[in-house]
């Protein structure tokens, strides 16, 4: 069983798929960290000084001396923006492999003729000269 387990963690696909997520989170994280320290402080400046962390709804308790529910809209569009960076950045390496796959297909292999091939044809050709 233990020789199973190696051989199939051992496999291309898995080490490629591991290195896929290990890789996918680290640009998650650089992602999340363009959109909250980049791009959501120069649009909330550009919206008047908003800043989109802080946006929530104060949701008061049913339950008297309970405290108020937070909902926080702010990172809610946070997450929105950083899912949508994330899918557009997708689908541009996605398109770039797919065209670079779609030339390496395109690309025609020259077949030589083998040498009696050639003497056909040869062959063939003064025939034709003798009509």
């Amino acid at each position: 069983m233990l020789k199973e387990f190696k051989q199939f963690a051992l496999k291309g696909n898995v080490l490629d798929l591991a290195i896929a997520v290990v890789i996918g989170g680290a640009f998650s994280k650089i992602v999340a960290s363009l959109v909250k320290d980049l791009i959501m402080p120069i649009i909330g400046l550009l919206l008047g000084g908003i800043n989109f962390a802080s946006l929530k709804y104060d949701v008061p308790s049913v339950i008297a001396g309970g405290e108020a529910v937070s909902i926080n809209y702010g990172l809610f569009i946070q997450a929105i923006i950083d899912f949508l960076i994330i899918a557009f950045s997708l689908f541009i390496f996605i398109k770039v492999i797919t065209s670079v796959k779609k030339k390496k297909a395109a690309e025609v292999i020259v077949i030589k003729p083998s040498n009696e091939e050639v003497l056909l044809s040869e062959i063939r050709d003064l025939l034709k000269e003798k009509n």
